[in-house]
């Protein structure tokens, strides 16, 4: 497969599933979650609280291990195996532009000051397709 259509059946995951597990290191140990992930290109976005674990857990260690993709359907399902590294953006413009209605049960609104977008960079993205003797799928970044 080449890396072009790696790259799209990626994007095409991240487009159909906005819903994945995100974890961090919680006094060293994994602390998972799930999320909702939005994408521009292969950077993933998610928002949250200022005051949650996760964002102290990303102060004392940026990288990050996310799964999304997954249908349910069982073997052979593919999947995105994303590692990222995450910063926080407090971009208003972006803030904006993901806010959607869901949130309001969170956030008073966009400009509340509390929601933060968790902004992450792909350090490395596997292509997993579950499939016998199938290795994982490698995105050039």
């Amino acid at each position: 497969m080449s890396q072009h259509e790696i790259r799209a059946k990626v994007e095409k995951l991240l487009e159909n599933h906005s819903v994945g597990t995100m974890a961090t290191v919680k006094n060293n140990k994994p602390h998972t979650r799930f999320m909702t992930f939005f994408h521009d290109n292969l950077k993933l976005y998610t928002a949250t609280s200022k005051d949650t674990d996760k964002t102290e857990e990303i102060e004392e260690n940026p990288y990050t291990h996310i799964l999304i993709g997954y249908g349910g359907e069982g073997y052979g399902d593919e999947f995105v195996d994303y590692q990222g590294k995450v910063s926080i953006n407090n971009s208003n413009e972006l803030k904006k532009k993901l806010w959607n209605e869901k949130m309001e049960q969170w956030f008073e609104g966009p400009d509340d000051p509390n929601y933060i977008i968790l902004e992450i960079e792909p350090v490395t993205i596997r292509l997993m397709t579950n499939q016998i003797g199938d290795q994982p799928k490698e995105v050039e970044i």
